[in-house]
Parts: C-alpha cells; sequence; structure tokens
C-alpha cells in the first residue's frame, strides 16, 4: 500500500532531492528559517548548520545531534492551511524541508508555502523495487488480494 505522491503544481517552487543529505547541502542557498518537517530521526543531518535556525515540527521530542539553533514544536495532524499560514508567519520561515508522504492531513503546508512564496526542499521517496505490485488505498489493496486469492485456489473463507 503506497499513497501516491503529492506533485508540484503552479506557483510551487520545489527543489526535489533523494535523501536528506541533498536536503542539508540545499538550504544555505534557498534560505535561513527553516521549517524542517522531516520527523525527529534525520535530524543530525542538519546539526551542522550552525547558521541557519530551524524549526522542528514532531510528535516526540527529539534527541542530539541536531542543529544548534532550533525550536521543537511538539504537534500531530491533520494540520490546516490557515494554522500552516500563520506558523509561517509568525515564525517568518523563508524555507520548508518536508518528505513525501503523500498525506493529505500534512499537505496543506504546502498550500501555505505556495501562497507565501517560500521554496520547499521535497525529499522524495525510493522508488518502488521492480516487481513488486502497489495498491494507491486500502480499497485498491483490498481488490489485488481477492484477485490473488481467486487465481491461487485458496480457500476464500
Amino acid at each position: 500500500l503506497r499513497r501516491p505522491g503529492w506533485v508540484p503544481g503552479p506557483g510551487d517552487a520545489w527543489h526535489q532531492v533523494t535523501s536528506l543529505d541533498e536536503a542539508a547541502a540545499a538550504l544555505p542557498a534557498l534560505g535561513s528559517r527553516v521549517f524542517l518537517t522531516t520527523g525527529r530521526m534525520g535530524l543530525a543531518h542538519f546539526a551542522h548548520l550552525a547558521d541557519l535556525w530551524f524549526l522542528v515540527r514532531s510528535v516526540d521530542a527529539p534527541e542530539p545531534p541536531h542543529p544548534p539553533r532550533m525550536e521543537v514544536l511538539l504537534d500531530r495532524g491533520p494540520f490546516s492551511v490557515e494554522g500552516e499560514r500563520e506558523l509561517l508567519r509568525r515564525h517568518r520561515i523563508d524555507v520548508l524541508v518536508t518528505k513525501d508522504s503523500g498525506a493529505a492531513a500534512t499537505a496543506p503546508k504546502l498550500a501555505a508555502a505556495r501562497e507565501a512564496k517560500i521554496p520547499v526542499v521535497v525529499v522524495r521517496r525510493p522508488p518502488t523495487p521492480e516487481g513488486i505490485p502497489v495498491a494507491a488505498d486500502p480499497t485498491e489493496a483490498a481488490e489485488w488480494l481477492r484477485h490473488l486469492f481467486r487465481f491461487s485456489g485458496a480457500d476464500s473463507h
């Protein structure tokens, strides 16, 4: 089960990268006040960026190593566009870093960044390995399973 990834729209200023290290390398040229929404486990990739300030949103409190200039916001989605807009304004964010989860619950930050004309560094998901079937939603996954069991001769009880 793998929901479809986010797709940039008109007005988006996305910088797509393949890793957190690439995201960190892109930041100094894009801004100095970073809204980092990649989760607490990847903060070590940004720990060397002492000249930048980070707002880190995470469900759980992060542990070192992490950026030296950082404020932590403990929160869990879903988020609203209005809330994200206010967050960007209040913290004077000038660049957003996120992982492409494809999730609707966390997508409002992308709309708020588009409105504010803020660049977004998007860490793409790795490609699905060849030969692995993919379903975009639970209904599609259930249909695939029904099809699989129907042709395998398995009992449908």
